[in-house]
């Protein structure tokens, strides 16, 4: 499973067309066995190029009093409803709505599988046909980028209550079969008063059960709500994500910066909560109240100013979120990780394990102890 010499291990997933497909997560964690849990999944955690291994259950004992975790508190929508166009049969992805009123929405193909597969979009003027006698126009290609992503209006109809009444949650095809909304929504979700949400589950904070909640407050770690409301990825062409509605509250500003001003470690939870916090940050590193829409990307020629580590699922060898790891952690790091994680076939997606990267730690005197790299 080791990448040949001078090739990274993201490189050499990628020259292979990929993770293996035996360690995509099928079924959420609780499902694998009497006694499971939620937070029953394993935790690689990198400090610069020091890994090590450990159970989600751990992370108390890894984190410190005055860390701070941002969480993204967006509820997961039942995005996904059937319909036609003309006498055929169309799955309706519901990623994101608009100011207007409208919908950025995907159509995908059913596979006869209970999942899906990759359909163009359009043409404009297309009529989709919904539960309920519901119809769904297709207006505009939502970016030049493709597409994949159109803007669609629904005429009077409300889309929240035909997704609570026809929807279900998005599946992959690496999954195993149906799961309900519930399995999908993490601790920190709160529903929203104008029915907004993620198209796709938060799902870096699904393994946090409120026990393991209730232990980290315990011992001193704070939490920082944020929310962005995520659209539906490319689980095709990995494009880089799309502008997605945010919110950073002036309580969640002030605590951020009260912990970074107090020496505790700023961690994100979900690549969703650092594009929250960074589009939130100025250049001077103080984070101030935000909401509206972030197109922000972060790269390693961006940077973060913010976030000092990261708590996420592991990524796809072409997902842009490897850029925002490299931004965090430096590419040598993120290389170490992955290798590991293969070496030892972590469970990838959104029912998968997780990886945490912290800040590298050096003691005061410059020389090594048990968390510098190995060489």
């Amino acid at each position: 499973m080791r990448p040949a010499a001078g090739v990274g291990p993201v490189g050499a997933a990628r020259a292979r067309g990929g993770v293996p497909e035996e360690l995509s997560a099928r079924v959420p964690a609780e499902q694998r066995g009497p006694g499971s849990g939620r937070d029953s999944v394993r935790l690689l955690v990198s400090r610069g190029r020091a890994v090590s291994h450990h159970a989600f259950t751990e992370l108390p004992r890894l984190l410190r009093a005055g860390d701070l975790l941002i969480v993204n508190t967006s509820a997961t929508l039942a995005a996904a409803v059937d319909g036609r166009i003309a006498r055929a049969r169309v799955v309706v992805h519901f990623s994101t709505r608009g100011d207007d009123g409208r919908w950025a929405v995907e159509l995908r193909d059913p596979d006869g599988r209970g999942t899906t597969r990759a359909r163009g979009g359009g043409p404009a003027g297309t009529v989709v046909r919904l539960p309920g006698g519901v119809r769904l126009v297709l207006e505009e290609p939502l970016s030049a980028r493709g597409g994949r992503l159109w803007w669609g209006r629904v005429p009077d109809a409300d889309v929240p209550a035909l997704l609570r009444r026809h929807g279900r949650p998005i599946r992959y095809s690496y999954t195993e079969r149906d799961q309900p909304l519930s399995a999908y929504q993490t601790v920190f979700a709160l529903p929203s008063d104008d029915g907004a949400g993620s198209a796709e589950m938060p799902s870096a904070a699904r393994p946090f059960s409120p026990r393991l909640v209730a232990e980290l407050v315990s011992r001193g770690v704070q939490f920082a709500p944020i929310t962005l409301h995520t659209g539906v990825a490319s689980a095709e062409a990995h494009e880089p994500p799309y502008p997605e509605r945010y919110e950073v509250p002036e309580a969640s500003a002030r605590l951020i910066n009260a912990a970074r001003a107090g020496g505790g470690r700023i961690v994100a939870v979900g690549t969703t909560a650092v594009r929250a916090v960074e589009s939130a940050a100025g250049s001077d590193g103080l984070v101030r109240a935000a909401k509206g829409w972030t197109g922000l990307v972060v790269t390693p020629e961006r940077g973060v100013r913010v976030v000092e580590g990261l708590l996420t699922g592991l990524h796809e060898p072409e997902a842009s979120h490897l850029l925002m790891l490299e931004a965090i952690a430096g590419g040598a790091a993120v290389d170490r990780g992955y290798e590991e994680a293969l070496r030892l076939r972590y469970l990838w997606h959104e029912f998968g394990d997780v990886h945490l990267i912290l800040p590298a730690e050096r003691s005061h005197s410059g020389h090594c102890f048990s968390n510098c790299p190995s060489e």
